[in-house]
């Protein structure tokens, strides 16, 4: 117990981030509650989900594969191909649902709508704090304690973060963000562990575990999130060339993990689980909307929705890191180009698959700015840099605070 509570583990930027963390899960609880007061049920996407997963925990079939339902009643949001779900495993429908199995039955009606209305949206709410908290922990790591707190400050006032944790007047891809962020960096995680003198398999058994969980996360929560199974693979074999063998059954062991969890959520039917997978769309990119400037128009002004303070800071980060070489090492360079390949990705699926690969990126562009800022805090006008980058973040802060505000209230 001594070796747990020490000041590494829990000291003062522990505190301040789980501050931090616990403003934004108030921001998000806020956005709930005055969901909830202002409708008079669940949307149609989310009634979907729970009559999907609350059928899969009783014995009614696989949630989406298919579903029972005529294709006519159910919301345009679904993406259908013979009533089978082209874009989501049962996982988005089963976590949706899960939170009623421990409400008792008959206590949902009307009277008690006011809280067990909040149960599908706990799993989510969960989740943005867990990405949080995932993208805190890795930015201080790369880019130390101002690097750290400024990804958090920017990730816990995002308006996108918080409505997507939220689940408010969206789809739930905050669960696909979480597990593509936890897939990459886990797979970075691992990759430096091969340099260890150990028997790399046995002992990285833990990093494994959490690499199946974190792919089966993102591809079940959004098929063409597959994209991060090569991407996992690509970063272990760049990182420890003088062991690809090792990462690569590495890589293998934690895809096996994942493929175990992913059939999983299909209750092991195996017939479910094959037709699942013929319907499932795992790319339907299509490269035609490169060529639209309205794309371009309607990405940019998602991605400064998500943090408008990148509107200042995404072009100062990037001049800063073609300018000046320090800023172009590996910290800085994969969270960069990972969320270029996301964001152009989410550029070429127009469906909704392409808000979840935005929405993924975002963590990444954090990662990315918060580097190149922080380094920029260790030059010789740092007092001027930190000046400016927390008096912006007060501005930020303050705007998001806000907008919330002015959201009606039922």
């Amino acid at each position: 117990m001594t070796r747990l509570f020490t000041r590494e583990r829990f000291g003062r930027p522990q505190f301040l981030a789980g501050a931090l963390l616990l403003a934004f899960l108030a921001q998000a609880a806020w956005l709930v509650r005055c969901e909830l007061r202002s409708s008079d049920g669940p949307s149609a996407p989310e009634q979907a989900r729970i009559a999907a997963g609350w059928r899969q925990f009783h014995g009614g079939g696989i949630a989406g594969a298919p579903f029972p339902d005529p294709p006519g009643s159910l919301p345009l949001e679904i993406s259908q191909n013979g009533a089978f779900d082209t874009q989501h495993s049962p996982l988005l429908s089963l976590v949706t649902a899960a939170p009623f199995l421990a409400w008792p039955q008959r206590l949902l009606n009307e009277e008690f709508s006011p809280y067990w209305r909040w149960l599908p949206r706990l799993p989510f709410l969960a989740c943005g704090v867990a990405l949080g908290a995932s993208l805190w922990y890795v930015a201080r790591r790369l880019c130390g304690n101002s690097g750290g707190f400024l990804a958090l400050t920017l990730y816990c006032f995002s308006p996108s973060m918080i409505q997507a944790s939220a689940v408010w007047h969206t789809e739930p891809e905050i669960l696909a963000a979480w597990g593509a962020f936890g897939a990459i960096f886990t797979a970075i995680a691992v990759a430096h562990t091969l340099y260890a003198p150990r028997e790399v398999i046995l002992w990285n058994w833990r990093r494994i575990v959490l690499l199946g969980i974190s792919l089966a996360i993102a591809v079940g929560s959004q098929f063409s999130m597959v994209i991060v199974v090569p991407l996992a693979l690509a970063f272990l074999l760049y990182l420890a060339p003088i062991r690809r063998g090792a990462a690569f059954t590495i890589w293998a062991a934690a895809c096996f993990v994942a493929l175990a969890i992913f059939f999983a959520t299909y209750f092991f039917h195996l017939h479910a689980f094959s037709e699942g997978m013929r319907h499932a769309s795992f790319w339907g990119a299509t490269w035609r909307s490169f060529t639209l400037f309205g794309v371009y128009r309607q990405v940019g002004l998602q991605i400064l929705r998500a943090c408008p303070a990148f509107a200042l800071l995404l072009p100062v980060a990037i001049t800063t890191y073609f300018v000046w070489p320090r800023t172009r090492y590996f910290g800085s360079t994969a969270p960069g180009l990972v969320a270029l390949l996301l964001i152009g990705l989410g550029m070429a699926h127009p469906s909704v698959a392409g808000a979840g690969f935005l929405l993924a990126a975002i963590p990444f562009l954090l990662i990315f700015v918060s580097g190149i800022l922080a380094d920029l805090m260790e030059t010789p006008i740092r007092q001027l840099v930190t000046a400016c980058v927390w008096g912006l973040l007060a501005a930020y802060i303050l705007w998001s605070l806000l907008a919330l505000s002015h959201i009606p209230r039922g």
